[in-house]
């Protein structure tokens, strides 16, 4: 039976006011009487009613995070670090994650407008903004607290953290053309990310550095998931003049490249490089290992989940808009252009 505000007062012999006074932290109890009340709930088993605490701070203490991904997609270990960036930073202030996946469009923007509505959270955490974000522009309109992972063109000024793409791509780009590359292929994510802006412009980049550029056929399109990588590869691999190098717009496509490129008997490091963008754990373990752009996953989940907590508790932000410096791991997949 769950030990009750009564049960405390009795044993101290003491009214049920000053118990609930004294865990509540209000100053008129005496200091020693608040230390005699906390000990007796602790050990005692005291857990105080989250639903009235809720009600009486006029807050839900619970973070809502919608995914926007397609069935499939939630297996990209992306999502696995955010998450446990946000849960673990969320427990840390006492607070919940409500999780929920959708994919993007209407019923996506339903959703948010049925969590904002009902007041089911204080707060959201966006992840991949795109350039033209209906998820920023409704919480915007409403007045609903959230913080980025990411930013966008959108003409709205929101808290966000990002990774500079541009440079982890131009990074990455430049190790190639170094080992002798001159024809890269790039398997883009979707055009409408924000992501997919910053890191074709890093390509370019050090592609017209270097007097080359990405030709039409070189430049195609995934879903970040490994089957387009895998089969964007394949499409590359049958071209008269196929590439000797192929950047990814993120990990998994990147290891579905390198099972297209072993399957027809080619060596990944030696006879065509690739290279991917996230650095997931998988990245190290792959076989070859990944050569990749590594962005703190983890610690950007519990960075914006703790920029979301200060403007739900009313505090100033030091920084709205921070954008990270990824750094570039070299590993077994690329090589020296034959």
């Amino acid at each position: 039976m769950p030990v009750r505000l009564k049960d405390i007062a009795q044993h101290l012999g003491i009214s049920i006011t000053t118990v609930s006074r004294a865990l509540g932290g209000y100053s008129d109890v005496a200091h020693e009487t608040r230390q005699r009340v906390e000990k007796a709930a602790l050990e005692m088993g005291y857990y105080p009613d989250a639903s009235a605490q809720k009600l009486q701070k006029q807050r839900t203490d619970t973070i809502g995070f919608i995914i926007p991904t397609f069935g499939p997609r939630f297996a990209d270990p992306f999502w696995s670090e955010v998450l446990a960036g946000l849960g673990n930073e969320a427990s840390q202030h006492g607070m919940d994650l409500l999780v929920a996946t959708n994919p993007p469009g209407p019923s996506e923007i339903e959703t948010y407008q049925r969590w904002a509505g009902s007041r089911r959270v204080d707060g959201f955490i966006l992840v991949r903004t795109r350039r033209d974000d209906a998820r920023i522009r409704y919480l915007s309109n409403c007045g609903a607290l959230f913080v980025a992972y990411g930013r966008s063109e959108m003409d709205v000024d929101f808290p966000y953290v990002g990774v500079d793409g541009q440079r982890g791509m131009y990074t990455a780009t430049r190790h190639l053309i170094d080992l002798g590359h001159r024809r890269i292929a790039y398997i883009a994510p979707p055009s409408e990310a924000q992501f997919s802006v910053h890191r074709l412009a890093g390509i370019q980049e050090a592609l017209q550095e270097n007097g080359a550029s990405l030709p039409p056929e070189l430049h195609l399109q995934g879903d970040l998931t490994q089957e387009s990588g895998y089969r964007v590869t394949k499409w590359l691999l049958a071209l008269d003049h196929s590439p000797t190098a192929v950047l990814c717009g993120n990990d998994l496509m990147a290891l579905g490249a390198i099972s297209a490129i072993q399957e027809t008997g080619l060596i990944v490091g030696r006879d065509l490089s690739v290279v991917g963008f996230d650095d997931i754990p998988w990245a190290a373990h792959s076989h070859p290992s990944l050569t990749t752009v590594h962005q703190p996953v983890y610690e950007i989940g519990r960075r914006v989940c703790r920029m979301l907590i200060q403007r739900i508790r009313g505090e100033d932000l030091q920084e709205r808009h921070i954008v990270l410096q990824p750094k570039f791991v070299v590993r077994e997949s690329t090589g020296p252009a034959t």
